[in-house]
């Protein structure tokens, strides 16, 4: 479980800036959207979907949680996927390898301090810019409207 909540923390970094109320162009690095569903329906609903499409689903991580057993008291309820595809992500990492560091994918739901619930995850034009790829943009391209489908679908009614 160390582990785990390691590597939570360490994915998580990307979306320090955000969490803590930064502008830090937020919109253009990361895709917010809103869920009517709680914290952990939304991520139920997001890994079945990624689950029917056949994408492999890592590890899930409840922050919530994870805090409240190391005796901290975390305000915001949180959860983390961690979900890929090697048919996207390979090409990828044969590129550039240092894009591992975000790979596979990660998407955060969490309750704001109004009771409203979110999804969000890294666009993939900013890995492809954080990680100065010029080469693979069909990769690149699918990934974006992969991920925007099944998180639309993950959260619809």
């Amino acid at each position: 479980m160390k582990y785990v909540t390691r590597m939570a923390v360490i994915l998580m970094l990307p979306l320090i800036p955000l969490l803590m109320g930064s502008t830090l162009q937020a919109s253009q690095m990361l895709t917010i959207k809103p869920s009517t569903y709680s914290v952990s329906e939304t991520i139920d609903r997001l890994e079945a979907v990624l689950k029917k499409k056949g994408i492999t689903i890592f590890a899930r991580v409840d922050h919530k949680a994870g805090a409240i057993k190391a005796g901290i008291n975390m305000k915001a309820d949180a959860q983390l996927l961690i979900f890929g595809n090697p048919n996207l992500g390979t090409p990828l990492m044969n590129e550039n390898i240092l894009i591992g560091l975000d790979l596979p994918m990660k998407a955060l739901s969490w309750k704001d301090e109004k009771g409203k619930v979110w999804l969000a995850y890294v666009n993939p034009s900013e890995l492809k810019r954080r990680h100065q790829m010029t080469k693979n943009e069909i990769f690149f391209n699918k990934m974006k409207k992969a991920l925007n489908a099944l998180t639309n679908k993950a959260l619809a009614h």
